[in-house]
């Protein structure tokens, strides 16, 4: 199975304009051979404090029209999409995975568990673990900070998982962080992970990208820097 990381700019704030480079980036990844593509920490809403207390989309909003670009996106390429969006939950905001499967079904079967820095001023944290199924291997959710609690992607091992996927969002400076925590992941419990990391600026800050794979050995077997476009690699 191939899979893509998809990393590029958000705008904050502009669902619209962030649903359009998300699809863009789908079919790209589509005519790759991608089955599986993942965005990166709060893609759709835009990784920002302004966007974050302003007015996020519902469930609702998401299965409605303004996803129907990424919906055909996914459609046409064949792929699972795993974006990520800050949600307006019932219960309280969220930084949540929202998954678009090619037949246009849309969920968002996950919350992040251990929120970072200053998200705990808008966000309430999840409290379950999640996963996806493509073609018969099963693919733990995760989102930023979450990977590097190491415990959260022993907890998808256990369970079964044989990919991590991480949408992330690190800040300017953490390039090799976020590389030695998510090879780490990997060599740990013999996973393949995947990580899109958000680029550019969005915001009042910069975004260092880093989208990868890594191998169960910890090998990258393909990355990027901070440029727009796609880590691609196939696993299994």
């Amino acid at each position: 199975m191939i899979v893509a990381a998809a990393q590029a700019e958000a705008r904050a704030g502009a669902l619209p304009h962030n649903v359009a480079t998300a699809a863009r980036l789908v079919h790209a990844a589509g005519e790759a051979g991608a089955r599986v593509v993942v965005l990166p920490e709060a893609f759709l809403s835009g990784y920002d404090a302004g966007a974050f207390s302003g007015g996020l989309p519902t469930l609702a909003d998401l299965v409605g029209p303004v996803l129907d670009p990424l919906r055909e996106a996914a459609a046409a390429a064949g792929a699972t999409v795993v974006a990520s969006t800050a949600l307006r939950r019932d219960h309280g905001r969220t930084l949540s995975s929202v998954v678009v499967e090619p037949d246009g079904s849309t969920t968002a079967p996950y919350d992040k568990q251990h929120l970072d820095g200053d998200e705990s001023t808008w966000f309430v944290a999840g409290d379950h673990a999640a996963s996806i199924t493509v073609d018969g291997i099963v693919l733990a959710l995760s989102i930023c900070r979450d990977g590097s609690v190491p415990a959260h992607a022993a907890a998808a091992a256990a369970a079964g998982a044989q990919v991590y996927l991480a949408s992330v969002a690190y800040f300017a400076g953490g390039a090799r962080r976020l590389d030695v925590t998510y090879a780490a992941r990997a060599l740990d419990h013999g996973l393949h992970v995947v990580v899109a990391g958000l680029t550019g600026r969005c915001g009042a800050h910069a975004f260092v990208g880093g989208s990868a794979v890594y191998a169960p050995d910890a090998e990258a077997l393909a990355r990027l820097g901070d440029e727009e476009g796609l880590a691609l690699a196939r696993i299994g």
